[in-house]
């Protein structure tokens, strides 16, 4: 097999999702079919709370694997659909996921990062929207969103990688780490997630992506419904009683 994604759980409720397609971590059709079946896997395991998303070696994600699809043909369209059908089913993803960006971030890989609720960097990573260094086009709807369109300009129109400090500092990553420190604090980050009230979690990640498409009045309506639900929670009973108690709370998603 050329590339896989490599699947383990390092933390009590952690799944790690790990890329692994030498040299680049490219996502070619066969890889992309692996992450899409794991990711199916992760939606309906109510064990799992979290994930981290990362590539191993030196390398994220360089996005489609552009020696296969200059073989496509006629199937280039349709490859072009299953990515987007891949990234639109991670960032649906019922659990967060934590990106560990540990190395290049091209195109579709950027695509990658961006489906992420929370990214972390390496010191060594590099974020490159490349579609218009192959005559596509990337990035034009969750990167401006993310980092409003000036910084996405910057980024989209020149097809110019940059380095994570400046990531960073746009809002892209939330932190930036030593090489051989990313993975663990990318663990312990979903970690704390996944010890968090897990219906709770899950609503507060509707609403976070669906932020920027609600009307004042719609986003109240949305809350209102989510939070009706958990007000009748055991976990918000259980939160509540943990908090009097000045112990830490256990929950159950129930």
């Amino acid at each position: 097999m050329s590339g896989r994604i490599h699947v383990s759980r390092p933390r009590k409720a952690v799944v790690l999702l790990e890329i692994d397609n030498p040299p680049s971590n490219a996502l070619g059709g066969e890889v992309r079919r692996q992450l899409e079946a794991e990711l199916d896997a992760i939606e309906t395991d109510l064990s799992v709370r979290a994930v981290v998303l990362t590539g191993r070696g030196k390398g994220f994600c360089s996005g489609d694997d552009l020696r296969e699809a200059a073989t496509r043909g006629e199937g280039a369209q349709a490859s072009l659909g299953q990515f987007g059908r891949m990234l639109d089913k991670l960032e649906a993803l019922r659990v967060p996921v934590v990106g560990a960006i540990n190395g290049h971030a091209v195109g579709g890989g950027l695509e990658l990062a961006l489906c992420c609720d929370i990214r972390l960097a390496s010191s060594e990573a590099k974020f490159l929207a490349a579609g218009v260094n192959v005559g596509l086009m990337a990035s034009v709807h969750r990167l401006p969103r993310l980092i409003g369109t000036a910084a996405a300009s910057m980024m989209i129109l020149t097809g110019t990688p940059f380095d994570s400090a400046r990531a960073a500092a746009w809002g892209l990553a939330g932190g930036v780490y030593p090489p051989d420190q990313l993975a663990g604090a990318a663990l312990d980050l979903a970690e704390r997630i996944a010890t968090r009230a897990p219906l709770s979690v899950e609503a507060s990640k509707r609403m976070i992506r669906r932020a920027f498409d609600f009307t004042p009045e719609e986003a109240r309506a949305a809350a209102g419904a989510e939070l009706r639900v958990l007000s009748r929670s055991n976990d918000h009973r259980e939160g509540v009683a943990a908090f009097a108690d000045r112990r830490d709370p256990v929950f159950t998603r129930s």
